[in-house]
C-alpha cells in the first residue's frame, strides 16, 4: 500500500498519510511521494481545492525517528542527514502548500507532532476532531522546531504562546488550539469527516483564481510594508476582476440566483 493516498473527487484532491502503523510519521519515501501529490493537484485544472489527513488515529507524528537512527547503520553514503531532511523533505512540502494555487485544508484527526504540526498549520484552512492534538515536540529530542513553525505559529496564536509551546512542548488539545487561533475548527469525532470534507468541496465551488490571488496576498503581507500591500492588493484585484468567474458573480448577484464558478 502506497505510504500517500491520492484521490480526485467532486473537485478535490484528497491526499492522505497513510503509514498509520507509525502514526503517519515520515520517512524518505513518503516525504517524496507527498511532494508528487502535491505538484500533481496543483497541475491539475480539474481540482480546485486540496484535503490532507491521515489514516488511523494520527494526522502525523512528524520524522520517523528511526530513519535518522536505524538499528542497522545503512551504507556508507546512504545514511540520512537532518540537513537532508529540510532540504529536500519537509521545506519543500511546505512550499508546496504555501505556493499551491489553489486552497489547502488540513482535517487533522488525530495528533499532529513536531513536522505534521507544523505541516499542517502551514495549510489555508486547519480543521481538527475534538481528540485531535498538536504538540511541538522538537525540545524534548533537543531540536528547534522546522517546517517553517517559527515562522506561523507566533502569527496565529501570538509570540509568547508560540514560545512557551516551543519550549515546553506542550500538548495543546483541539478546542483549546482553535480557542488561541491556532486552527479554525473543531468538529465532534462522529461529524468530523463529513464536515471537514464539506469545507474542501465548498472552496472547490468557488473562484478558484480569486482565491488563489487571496493566497498569494497573505503570503506576502509577511513581508509587505502597508503601501507595499496596498499596491499589491490593487494589482491581483485588477487581475481578478477579468476572470470568468468574476463576471458570472456580479451576473449572479443581479439575477438573484447561486453563481456557478469555473475556476476560470
Amino acid at each position: 500500500m502506497s505510504s500517500v493516498l491520492f484521490e480526485i473527487k467532486n473537485a478535490v484532491a484528497y491526499i492522505t498519510l497513510n503509514r498509520p502503523e507509525k502514526f503517519n510519521s515520515f520517512n524518505r519515501e513518503m516525504a517524496l511521494l507527498m511532494q508528487a501529490k502535491l505538484d500533481e493537484a496543483a497541475s491539475l485544472h480539474e481540482v480546485r481545492a486540496v484535503y490532507i489527513t491521515g489514516a488511523g488515529k494520527a494526522f502525523c507524528a512528524g520524522q520517523d525517528i528511526s530513519e535518522l537512527a536505524p538499528s542497522q547503520p545503512p551504507p556508507k553514503g546512504e545514511e540520512i542527514t537532518i540537513a537532508q531532511i529540510l532540504g529536500e523533505h519537509y521545506n519543500p512540502i511546505v512550499k508546496r502548500i504555501r505556493n499551491m494555487p489553489k486552497p489547502v485544508v488540513a482535517a487533522v484527526n488525530g495528533v499532529a507532532a513536531g513536522a505534521g504540526a507544523n505541516i499542517a498549520l502551514c495549510c489555508d484552512i486547519v480543521v481538527a476532531a475534538a481528540s485531535a492534538s498538536f504538540i511541538q515536540a522538537f525540545s524534548k529530542i533537543g531540536l528547534i522546531p522546522d517546517s517553517g513553525g517559527t515562522f506561523t505559529l507566533p502569527r496565529l496564536i501570538g509570540w509568547q504562546k508560540a514560545s512557551a509551546l516551543m519550549m515546553t512542548g506542550d500538548k495543546v488539545m483541539a478546542g483549546e488550539a482553535e480557542k488561541m487561533g491556532m486552527i479554525y475548527q473543531v468538529f465532534d469525532i462522529d461529524k468530523f469527516e463529513e464536515e471537514s470534507k464539506k469545507i474542501a468541496i465548498t472552496l472547490s465551488q468557488m473562484p478558484t483564481k480569486g482565491l488563489a490571488y487571496t493566497k498569494h496576498a497573505l503570503n506576502q503581507s509577511y513581508l509587505n510594508s502597508w503601501e507595499e500591500q496596498l499596491a499589491l492588493e490593487d494589482a491581483y484585484q485588477q487581475k481578478a476582476a477579468i476572470t470568468i468567474d468574476y463576471q458570472e458573480g456580479i451576473n449572479a448577484f443581479l439575477e438573484k440566483r447561486k453563481p456557478e464558478f469555473k475556476g476560470k
